[in-house]
């Protein structure tokens, strides 16, 4: 949608600031999609490396994923608050999976020893094939049905009231928290619906409601129908982005990284990956094969937006790909349609959360709750390589240079 002056706009009043959350790999990690060259193991230590360089950093958080192809995200979660001082961790409830009093419970727990820095993602949905091997058999509207029915007894539970509650799906005598969780009445819930039905369910019972990185016309559309539920229930959300980032100091460098990222994709690749996806019944993932069409010839789908990644890789299938201000004007952009968080990926994704920061935060108008606490580190003493070990670097003459 349009403004009278033709800019896209969503009805959402514009970010003026923005949290910038990374991604944790626990389903694997590499230098390339779809192969197992340069592929990293998923290892405590490895996990432990990318958390600690997002803390440091100064990343709001991190994202674990959820699905059989991953560790599981409570337990990564769990293991990795010690060694983090501000890291939030945003990890995934699976109504339909688990009970609501169980993970009501564990997001208490979870809330309490971090002090306060969890938050939760609500999945509903995913591949029908291992929903049914975990013996969720919903189909797509009865599925949020339970969903909603679930996130009224989780918050209600995580609320502290004790309640008896009877649904179609769920039925609770005497519900009860005995422990309530720092932050109060729960911590933050975050939703990301595109069908109707779920943005029904997110108007109820979401603070965050998130899209995957989407041309910026349709994000406006999707946001302002996200936005027209919430009205409905009386409720307005904060408003999340997912995506992929592949950032370099000059533009042809982050299209040859690109490409490069996915140069042993095949075609018989492709058609496994899409063959899957076609099985979904999720709106959002279906919009995302949308934008490829399966096809390594048709990936620029908007200005430096790139859908490489979803030719194989399900969910966020898009990237932001250029120099450090075309992706820091992309993500202004976003902005300016209400979104104020973002939640960005790399491959590998080590090397690429250290990148994004050193590249872009500098660009970026940052919420006190992003960004080093430090400020930028200059090439000075502890800080950086000394010149033959008399003097610092100063700006002007590393430009020079």
């Amino acid at each position: 949608m349009s403004d009278t002056s033709g800019a896209v706009s969503s009805g959402v009043p514009p970010a003026t600031a923005t949290d910038i959350l990374w991604f944790l790999p626990t389903h694997g990690d590499g230098r390339y999609l779809a192969s197992d060259i340069g592929a990293r193991h998923v290892t405590l230590g490895y996990l432990s490396q990318i958390t600690r360089a997002a803390d440091e950093l100064g990343y709001f958080g991190v994202l674990l994923p959820t699905g059989r192809s991953c560790e599981d995200s409570w337990v990564v979660a769990s293991a990795m608050i010690p060694l983090t001082e501000r890291l939030r961790y945003l990890v995934a409830i699976r109504p339909g999976l688990s009970e609501p009093s169980m993970t009501a419970r564990m997001a208490a727990t979870l809330d309490r020893l971090s002090n306060g820095r969890l938050l939760v993602n609500v999945v509903a949905g995913g591949d029908p094939t291992e929903m049914h091997g975990d013996g969720v058999w919903f189909g797509h509207g009865e599925r949020y049905e339970a969903t909603d029915e679930y996130l009224h007894v989780w918050r209600r539970m995580l609320a502290g009231e004790t309640f008896d509650f009877t649904g179609k799906h769920i039925k609770v005598e005497g519900a009860k928290l005995l422990f309530p969780p720092i932050q109060a009445p729960h911590p933050p819930l975050y939703f990301g619906g595109s069908s109707a039905d779920g943005q029904a369910v997110a108007a109820k019972h979401a603070d965050v409601y998130l899209t995957w990185g989407e041309p910026p016309a349709d994000v406006a559309e999707k946001i302002a129908a996200a936005r027209a539920a919430a009205a409905v229930e009386g409720r307005t959300f904060s408003y999340g982005i997912r995506l992929h980032v592949i950032v370099r100091e000059t533009e042809e460098e982050a299209w040859a990284a690109a490409d490069s990222l996915i140069k042993h994709v095949d075609d018989a690749a492709i058609a496994t990956a899409q063959k899957a996806f076609s099985k979904f019944d999720s709106v959002g993932q279906q919009r995302m094969s949308r934008l490829h069409g399966g096809r390594k010839d048709k990936l620029t789908i908007s200005p430096n937006l790139w859908a490489g990644v979803g030719l194989v890789r399900g969910g966020a299938g898009t990237a932001l790909v250029g120099n450090p201000q075309q992706v820091a004007d992309r993500m202004r952009e976003y902005m300016a349609l209400g979104i104020d968080r973002f939640i960005l990926s790399g491959y590998p994704h080590l090397e690429e959360c250290y990148r994004f920061a050193e590249l872009v935060f500098p660009l970026l108008p940052l919420r006190a709750t992003t960004g080093n606490a430090v400020g930028a580190a200059r090439n000075a003493g502890p800080f950086g390589e000394m010149i033959a070990n008399v003097g610092a670097p100063t700006r002007s003459l590393a430009a020079a240079s």
